[in-house]
């Protein structure tokens, strides 16, 4: 197999001879800069495989949203979690959408999103209007984030504000929306607020209680940096996210394919979320290659659920983290300690998941050859409390390790190899199984499970990367061996383990200045997900593939500088057939490919005025999310993206 995928990397690289006719002149691309080892440095000469997202990219696309962004413009797989569009399930490297989110590990500035239970990560409180870059690191970060970093990483950075700008977009399906930013950036200090709100009437009919799925956003941001003597910067920043969203269930086959924008006559679910944090922080340089790092972070938000099944979850997380950097002329290191301490606080009992991890990652760089190494030891404690009953422990501790190398054999071309060990420990909801459904199938009662086993992954990546004055092209070929990858078990409603488990694929990034005024962009996965061995439940799942993970993901785009002061972008995203989720042992229909078509133009009337407009799924493909269902067979379908969108907008800096 591994003899397949290098034949497929060569053919792939052999594809684009044109580019080497264009690579006369200067370079006209600015270096990508990584940092998910905390050791900045270009891509190109990193020890393991990255994806990134400039502003440029992010303001070219037309985005409203970071989860619009994530859907449509890069290679991981973004969808509503059972129609949620603020807590989207998350799929890369094959690990799918069900259980995907648990598998990568997302932070903003440092800030960990992931949850102690099932919920996905709440992205819908990150303003994009913030982002300043957006890295993707793929099968690697287990010893810096260490549990969930089995698929990889994000990291996304926020921008310091040095002005005011004023911002604000209408569009279709009531779609309104505004940003205010503003900051100074001095010598000594930073400072930087965001107020950020949008909205939407939503896409599907009215429910029985004359309510469409609108939603509506608010979210703030104050961040600030100081240095008051030599060597020694503070950082403070806080934040809050309010969410009130209402989102429709499924519909059957025949529902879908008649109007995806019906509502079948139950009552949408209505969900509210609270979002308030705040992190403090300090680095100190004592010497020339030394710094010292200290940070805190604390977390308050609450879910909940309005309605007939109505219901709170109320969550508190705090971080700690103490590090130790060197960085020579060579040889960097990192070594620390993290820890976290989380708690749910449902209406009768309390549950705690706690972290506890010593890393250390250390890179040397020779004159054309740089290594890369690092371990991890974590222990993780989970504790459970029911209100005047029961009390239940367990605890678990896991190693991960990271080994890399990239090689320059010329001014435009490098190879790398990273071998990572990583693991996911269980969340809190794992341990549970659900004993009672609601009308719309969701479950609103649990019992206790099990204490079940955390997931270990092991990943090869190698590839390449050639860079031409005119062209970038990446590639990279991956192979994971699980054990024990943790899944819900749609047979016995039990939260288990798959035995033996393995992904393999291609990965394959290019951007080329066609002429100069027209860039092309491919971004493009190939990826096979395959149960090796797994026995449980009421039929045998070897050699079946795991749902709603898609063999190809393509987004391929255009922009076309139309003038000094305009350009134009125009992208498709298309994902190939999966099967259904919780379908594992593939006899349900298949999951529809999903496809979008985007157009955006921006429009510099001033250098402080600009307008900008976008269409997204121009179209108007029907996408949808299929599940299997014992309660409605074979499966329903959960319409998203079903429907041509537009938006206008200005922004204002003075």
């Amino acid at each position: 197999m591994n003899i397949r995928l290098s034949a497929a990397a060569a053919a792939i690289c052999a594809a684009f001879p044109v580019a080497s006719a264009l690579a006369d002149g200067e370079h006209v691309f600015e270096p990508v800069i990584v940092s998910a080892t905390r050791i900045d440095m270009p891509d190109v000469a990193a020890t393991y495989a990255s994806e990134v997202h400039t502003r440029k990219d992010i303001e070219r696309s037309g985005a409203t949203t970071l989860v619009d962004y994530l859907a449509r413009q890069t290679s991981i797989q973004v969808a509503p979690n059972f129609g949620n569009r603020f807590t989207p399930s998350i799929n890369m490297r094959g690990y799918g959408l069900t259980d995907g989110h648990q598998n990568v590990v997302i932070s903003v500035d440092g800030r960990r999103l992931n949850n102690i239970d099932m919920m996905p990560q709440l992205l819908g409180s990150i303003a994009l209007a913030d982002i300043d870059r957006i890295e993707i690191t793929k099968g690697s970060g287990s010893v810096l984030y260490g549990d969930g970093a089995t698929a990889g990483s994000i990291q996304i950075y926020t921008r310091p504000r040095d002005g005011v700008s004023v911002e604000a977009f209408g569009g279709s399906q009531g779609a309104l929306g505004g940003t205010v930013a503003a900051g100074v950036v001095r010598d000594k200090f930073t400072l930087s607020a965001t107020v950020d709100h949008g909205q939407s009437d939503g896409f599907s009919d009215r429910d029985p209680s004359g309510h469409r799925d609108e939603s509506k956003s608010d979210t703030w941001r104050v961040a600030a940096s100081v240095k008051p003597a030599d060597g020694l910067e503070l950082t403070a920043d806080a934040g809050q996210t309010r969410i009130d969203t209402r989102y429709p269930g499924a519909l059957s086959v025949a529902q879908f394919r008649d109007d995806p924008a019906q509502n079948d006559g139950r009552i949408y679910t209505h969900q509210r979320f609270d979002n308030d944090y705040w992190n403090v922080g300090a680095d100190f340089r004592f010497a020339d290659a030394w710094k010292l790092s200290a940070r805190h972070g604390t977390e308050d938000k609450t879910s909940k659920f309005l309605g007939a099944w109505a219901s709170q979850a109320d969550y508190t997380y705090k971080s700690d983290e103490l590090a130790l950097q060197y960085l020579g002329d060579r040889l960097s290191a990192t070594a620390g300690v993290q820890g976290f301490d989380g708690v749910r606080k449902g209406g009768d009992n309390k549950t705690w998941k706690r972290n506890l991890g010593w890393f250390v990652q250390a890179q040397y760089a020779l004159d054309a050859l740089t290594l890369s190494a690092g371990a991890r030891r974590e222990r993780v404690d989970y504790e459970y409390r029911a209100d005047g009953g029961s009390k239940l422990k367990d605890d678990a501790r896991l190693t991960a390790w990271d080994v890399g190398f990239n090689y320059r054999l010329d001014p435009a071309l490098s190879v790398f190899g990273n071998y990572n060990d990583a693991f996911q420990a269980p969340d809190i909801d794992r341990f549970f199984t659900c004993s009672q459904f609601d009308v719309n199938y969701s479950c609103v009662r649990t019992g206790f499970n099990a204490f079940i086993q955390p997931a270990h992954a092991k990943t090869v990546t190698l590839g390449v990367n050639h860079v031409l004055p005119r062209n970038r092209l990446k590639v990279s070929v991956f192979h994971a061996r699980l054990k024990d990858e943790i899944y819900f078990d749609p047979y016995t409603y039990n939260n288990t383990n798959l035995d033996r488990s393995h992904k393999y694929g291609v990965e394959v990034q290019d951007a080329w200045q066609i002429t100069p005024v027209l860039a092309g962009l491919l971004n493009y996965a190939w990826t096979r997900a395959m149960i090796d061995r797994e026995n449980d439940g009421g039929t045998s799942l070897n050699g079946k593939e795991l749902p709603t993970a898609p063999r190809h993901n393509l987004v391929a785009g255009l922009t076309w500088k139309v003038s000094d002061a305009g350009t134009f972008n125009l992208s498709h995203t298309w994902r190939s057939r999966a099967w259904a989720e919780g379908d594992f042992d593939n006899n349900a229909p298949r999951q529809r490919e999903y496809h979008s078509t985007d157009l955006a133009y921006r429009h510099r009337l001033t250098k402080d005025v600009e307008l900008y407009g976008a269409v997204s799924n121009l179209f108007e493909h029907q996408n949808g999310v299929w599940v299997e269902s014992q309660f409605r067979p074979p499966v329903v379908i959960y319409p998203v993206d079903f429907a041509r969108t537009w938006k206008l907008g200005a922004r204002v800096s003075f």
